[in-house]
């Protein structure tokens, strides 16, 4: 052991106690020891290259060029999406892809180019391949959007997984987005970026990085056009990033880069070019639509770690019920389980739990359990012997169970790559809906295995099944929550067929979403957590994640009220809107901060209850596009620069913009905005875009604008669905879509398109329909056009 390593495990004892702190030390070791004999040593390597071009293969939507040492296929399927693999990858087995492999386009065409280069032209894109194999994305105009060197592998000269490098070029102007879950951005500033989910074992600020949910996810946005980049490799690896830089002069711009390296697996990627609602729709019917969550997991959610008893729950909403705050759910911490056991509920503290359940579900309120993966290494422990006698735990080179260490103690982990294991556990759920829980929050499943030194993870020997592949966590680790994900959805699809699921998860990758969403992990309390909060809920939107949010306050610590204000304030307006009490946190409802806090927490609670039909139709629309409901300012004009690194901002849907205050004492805000006419949605002010204006931000609110012509669905005083019409500019058109859902069941309701325009001193909003317009079935309320 090291002097550092010392250290840290007298650390780890002394801040977790005695038996937990040794358990640690007993699980760093472990791990060392299963990897130096579990993993090949890396001796020495081969530096490998394409070559030149020998021949070609055409095939379906493309074919396969051949080069001295590598081959390259390229495939452009019917939906537009081009994929490359090298070195004969294919598109599957893939953990990403929602089924299979698309359908090739059967008009793609590989024909020969200049140099001794070939491409495949189609509709949307043309793909040209160099002979020294440099792969060109194009417009069908001949626009580059990027341009990928030949890669580079380093083969062990023993056998073995290699290493890939390959560096892109993209044009001076285009700004990077995505990667999953990052707190700086959402515009990615240039760095090293690591693809490898993390538990960092602390509250995170927006430079710190890895975090717990990690994509190889580019989205790319210049002047020339948009494009998303995947590389479908799970490998711990990394992404370069660097910015261009635009000349004074014609031919002295520098190109900006991005460099992926993977430690291991196939160099297969694809690539999305078009509008960013294009490619967000092509990234869904690749990679699966969004779940739907049910309407009640769009309102407002409390969590709290050490919510006592029984008797504390019912006081916790009954205060919210007396202060007239709306609460839709709570959610029970990890520390609502019998000893840290899975699957399991204190019955000393919630002995009536299924009757509690039932009562506050009749009130309008959901109960959400925490699902932790790592199992209580304990004979007794009803899944633990369940899980042995099914041989469904994680084993290492000798066949040996692998165990690390988890809040209960020693631990063991289902190996969720295997279908039999994800079956068996989907049906552990059966518990929690017995005990009246409607939604589910998976935790600490990148997956964490507590150690005092090292990764805080498995060891990256274990083996997996990887769905008869087999492997080892190096390849598992980055798709251990996704499974977990599936597991527990395809569970609850089993278990309660009539009901949509609602699932969330801290860790997961590409493809996700076809399980749930997600939420920001231990977030730091302070206003640079705040803003990491606007980061993380666009950048997973554009990795195809749209049902996000911040644990509203951060995991620990105090904030100040004017901090949990417009935290709260910000969560309004948010898809996932939760309040969280941490360990660490003391009480986080409102009325603990005053009654000035109090009062405005109100009025965001009421103006998100009355918009709650707006956060439903955007939930179909992301199911049935792909696009997010959080969407950066230039998500209908990519081609305007100012917009591109504005971060502060954003839009929700296309109808409304939200611009949260970040800084403390702020009482007025800048704000940036797209073209158009934009009305305060408080005052009905008009601004005109595009440029910068000046909005009040008093403490009693953040500033939101709507935009003209908008038809938002809301809820009237009276309960039912209302729409809001914001004025359209004289002599142009507006208009929305509603999808009037408020349940729970699979039934599709219909999408309802509404146009709005100005017909002499009237506004008319009309239903539109194959035989023309008609008059909306519910109430309208114009807005912004001066009392006219």
């Amino acid at each position: 052991m090291n002097g550092r390593d010392l250290v840290r495990s007298v650390r780890a004892v002394a801040s977790v106690g005695a038996a937990q702190g040794v358990r640690t030390v007993r699980a760093a070791w472990r791990r060392r020891r299963a990897d130096a004999t579990g993993l090949p040593p890396r001796g020495a390597e081969r530096a490998r290259v394409p070559g030149t071009v020998r021949d070609v293969e055409p095939g379906p939507g493309g074919g396969v060029v051949r080069f001295a040492r590598s081959e390259l296929r390229v495939l452009v399927a019917v939906n537009g999406a081009v994929f490359l693999g090298w070195d004969g990858a294919g598109p599957e087995p893939s953990y990403a892809l929602a089924g299979r492999c698309p359908e090739p386009d059967p008009r793609a065409v590989l024909e020969p180019d200049t140099d001794g280069g070939w491409r495949v032209v189609a509709e949307r894109v043309t793909v040209v391949v160099s002979r020294h194999g440099a792969v060109e994305v194009q417009t069908p105009g001949g626009v580059l959007l990027r341009r990928d060197l030949p890669p580079r592998w380093w083969e062990p000269v023993g056998g073995g997984p290699g290493r890939w490098a390959q560096r892109s070029e993209v044009p001076a102007d285009a700004r990077f987005f995505g990667l999953g879950g990052r707190a700086a951005g959402p515009r990615l500033p240039d760095g090293r970026y690591r693809l490898w989910n993390t538990d960092p074992g602390r509250a995170f600020a927006p430079g710190d990085d890895p975090l717990y949910l990690t994509m190889p996810v580019q989205l790319v946005v210049a002047d020339g056009g948009t494009h998303l980049v995947f590389h479908d490799n799970a490998w711990d690896g990394t992404v370069t990033l660097r910015q261009g830089e635009e000349g004074e002069g014609s031919g002295h711009d520098r190109a900006g880069s991005s460099e992926w390296r993977a430690e291991g697996g196939p160099l297969r990627c694809w690539v999305m070019a078009g509008t960013p609602a294009r490619v967000l729709l092509a990234w869904a019917s690749l990679t699966g639509a969004p779940a739907l969550p049910p309407a009640w997991a769009l309102g407002h959610h409390h969590a709290r770690w050490g919510c006592g008893s029984e008797e504390e729950l019912r006081r916790v909403v009954a205060d919210h019920v007396e202060r007239g705050l709306p609460l839709d759910a709570v959610h029970l911490d990890v520390d609502h389980p019998d000893a840290h056991q899975a699957f399991t509920v204190d019955q000393d503290r919630f002995p009536k739990l299924p009757l509690l359940a039932e009562e506050l579900r009749r009130d309008g309120v959901r109960l959400v359990s925490v699902v932790d993966p790592a199992v209580r290494a304990r004979p007794g422990d009803a899944v633990h012997d369940a899980g042995t006698a099914r041989d469904v735990f994680v084993k290492d080179v000798a066949g040996r169970v692998v165990e690390g260490v988890a809040g209960s103690g020693e631990a063991v982990f289902p190996d969720f790559t295997h279908p039999r294991v994800r079956e068996w556990w989907g049906g552990l759920y059966e518990a929690r809906l017995a005990q009246g829980f409607s939604g589910f929050w998976h935790d600490r499943n990148e997956p964490t295995s507590f150690a005092a030194f090292g990764e805080t993870t498995l060891p990256r020997s274990a083996r997996h099944f990887l769905e008869g592949r087999g492997g080892d966590h190096r390849e598992a680790h980055n798709v251990y929550a996704l499974c977990m994900a599936r597991a527990g959805f395809e569970g609850l699809l089993r278990l309660a067929p009539d009901e949509r699921p609602f699932l969330f998860s801290r860790s997961g990758w590409a493809g996700m979403q076809r399980y749930g969403g997600t939420w920001s992990g231990d977030v730091a309390t302070g206003w640079p957590g705040l803003r990491a909060s606007v980061a993380l809920v666009m950048g997973l939107g554009l990795c195809g994640v749209p049902h996000s949010g911040p644990d509203i306050g951060g995991a620990a610590g105090e904030p100040s009220p004017e901090l949990y204000l417009r935290w709260f304030q910000l969560g309004a307006w948010l898809p996932l809107f939760r309040t969280r009490a941490g360990p660490r946190a003391g009480r986080r409802e409102p009325w603990e901060f005053g009654p000035e806090v109090l009062e405005h927490a109100r009025a965001a609670l009421l103006e998100r209850r009355r918009l709650l039909p707006y956060f439903v139709t955007l939930a179909h629309l992301a199911r049935r596009t792909g696009a997010p409901y959080v969407r950066p300012l230039w998500w209908s004009a990519p081609e305007e620069r100012a917009l591109r690194d504005c971060g502060d901002a954003f839009l929700l849907g296309d109808a409304l913009l939200v611009a949260p205050v970040l800084e403390p004492g702020a009482d007025r805000r800048v704000v940036r905005l797209p073209r158009g006419r934009w009305y305060d949605v408080v005052t009905e002010e008009a601004y005109e875009g595009p440029g910068q204006v000046l909005i009040d931000a008093p403490l009693s609110r953040i500033p939101v604008l709507a935009r003209a012509g908008a038809v938002l669905p809301v809820r009237g005083e009276d309960g039912g669905l209302e729409l809001e019409v914001w004025a359209p500019a004289r002599g142009r058109t507006g208009g929305g879509p509603v999808v009037p859902d408020g349940g729970e069941g699979w039934d599709e309701p219909e999408i309802q398109r509404y146009s709005a325009r100005w017909a002499g001193e009237r506004v008319v909003v009309e239903r539109e329909g194959e035989e023309g317009g008609g008059e909306p079935p519910f109430p309208v309320r114009l807005r912004g056009a001066g009392g006219r």
